[in-house]
């Protein structure tokens, strides 16, 4: 039976999985959703509640000694790097690939105190529980700056630091005003299936879509359309809040592993911007100059720059990604 469904993953990303007016409903815990690999569950107690963290945990046959934890971004969950994990995979490496808290599989609570230092030691407390020393940290988008505040908080299990066009790069409390946690939510629950797709096709894929984007695509639209999208929608408006909130880019300074920023450049994700004055919209969100503005913050660290590459590189050019991956970690 798993190895149907990752015949069926695999499929869902070579062809759409639904076409756009075919999205169907889905609950809070995707659960009619295959990931690629067989989904593990962390139980714990975090804040007074009873929670489950859904992971990934792939082990290769020729495993290298090392381990490779993915972190994902706001509107994704560990299934979107089933390519990323198979590539690592063929070179030695274990990968842990969780959903955080409020995202994908894993527990939505009602009540949350969402902070990316909770969400680092959640994810630690899964690599403790498999007793997994050093790890090699890739974060993508939140899970860049998840990623960076796990180094900080993690130094010494953190063998290198890869940080896929994070988001976070500027303050943003610095270029927007603050919106309310209720003003949030009622923004979340104004999305729909066509909004979601308008807004990845203009900032994630430059109006180009491709078949191979609808899984990603589905698995938020589809929560709109079940009766229990306000449970997410309401996690999805305090990890907002955290974004906004929780700057990590004034302390890039102090993280001391080595460091590969790989940026898309074509990006213009930022969060808060359009709230921002009008004329300081268009200065919001430059990866071409945040990359490496980084670059000079972190000590030592390596920039790559993808040209005319948006947001996901992973999804977008995979083959481009995956290069400076495998030869930074194989160093």
């Amino acid at each position: 039976m798993m190895r149907i469904l990752q015949l069926l993953f695999i499929l869902s990303m070579t062809i759409p999985a639904f076409a756009q007016n075919q999205v169907v409903p889905l609950d809070k815990d995707l659960s009619e959703v295959a990931y690629p690999y067989p989904v593990k569950f962390h139980a714990f107690t975090s804040q007074g509640q009873e929670l489950r963290m859904a992971y990934l945990d792939v082990v290769p046959t020729n495993a290298n000694g090392k381990t490779v934890l993915l972190l994902h971004g706001k509107n994704f969950n560990a299934a979107y790097w089933g390519q990323t994990i198979a590539e690592l995979g063929k070179h030695g490496y274990r990968v842990i690939a969780p959903d955080q808290i409020g995202f994908g599989k894993s527990s939505k609570p009602a009540q949350y105190q969402f902070s990316f230092q909770q969400l680092a030691a959640n994810t630690k407390a899964i690599l403790d529980s498999l007793k997994i020393g050093k790890v090699i940290v890739l974060g993508h988008s939140m899970g860049g700056m998840l990623a960076a505040r796990f180094a900080l908080s993690y130094p010494d299990q953190v063998e290198k630091l890869i940080l896929e066009n994070p988001i976070g790069l500027e303050d943003y409390q610095d270029l927007a005003p603050y919106q309310s946690i209720d003003a949030n939510y009622q923004e979340e629950l104004k999305n729909t299936v066509e909004t979601y797709r308008n807004y990845q096709l203009t900032f994630y894929y430059d109006n180009k879509w491709k078949p191979a984007y609808d899984p990603w695509l589905n698995q938020l639209a589809g929560w709109t359309l079940h009766k229990d999208y306000p449970a997410v929608a309401w996690d999805a408006a305090l990890t907002t809040d955290m974004i906004f909130t929780q700057p990590v880019v004034h302390e890039f300074g102090h993280i001391r592993c080595p460091t590969l920023l790989i940026i898309g450049t074509r990006d213009r994700t930022a969060i808060g911007k359009n709230r921002a004055p009008t004329a300081v919209q268009p200065t919001m969100g430059r990866y071409d100059q945040l990359g490496k503005k980084t670059q000079q913050a972190i000590p030592g660290s390596t920039l790559v720059e993808l040209d005319n590459v948006g947001h996901l590189p992973h999804i977008e050019v995979f083959d481009r990604f995956m290069q400076p991956v495998l030869e930074f970690i194989g160093k």
